[in-house]
């Protein structure tokens, strides 16, 4: 699988890029009756849900990276994101093989996470 990296944006509205480790995973979820966007994409941080959304625009997406209308048709209803690095205003992911390894993954850091804030 090529390499493809994607940008995370709209994070200031929900958690802030505190629940962006790098590493962690992000699973992304289409969004096809989204009223501002036929190719949006969801991006959920387990157990908080929806963290952010897969930059669509020339103002969100950050150079290097595809756009959520870019990988729409090439991913599938749901897939996974891990992040690679974050900036002030971004957050830089790279697709990665939707395996049952990987959504396991993605339920224990989930798990961690409630531990790490609640214990």
């Amino acid at each position: 699988m090529k390499e493809i990296f994607v940008t995370i944006t709209g994070f200031k509205h929900y958690y802030g890029k505190s629940v962006f480790a790098v590493g962690s995973l992000i699973k992304c979820v289409k969004e096809p009756d989204n009223a501002y966007d036929s190719e949006a994409i969801r991006c959920e941080y387990f157990p908080l849900k929806k963290v952010g959304y897969i930059a669509n625009s020339v103002n969100t997406v950050a150079n290097g990276t595809s756009s959520g209308g870019r990988i729409y048709d090439n991913v599938k209803k749901k897939f996974y994101v891990r992040v690679i690095f974050t900036t002030y205003s971004h957050i830089i992911c790279k697709i990665v093989e939707n395996t049952e390894e990987v959504r396991k993954e993605y339920l224990k850091q989930g798990e961690k996470f409630v531990e790490r804030e609640f214990d």
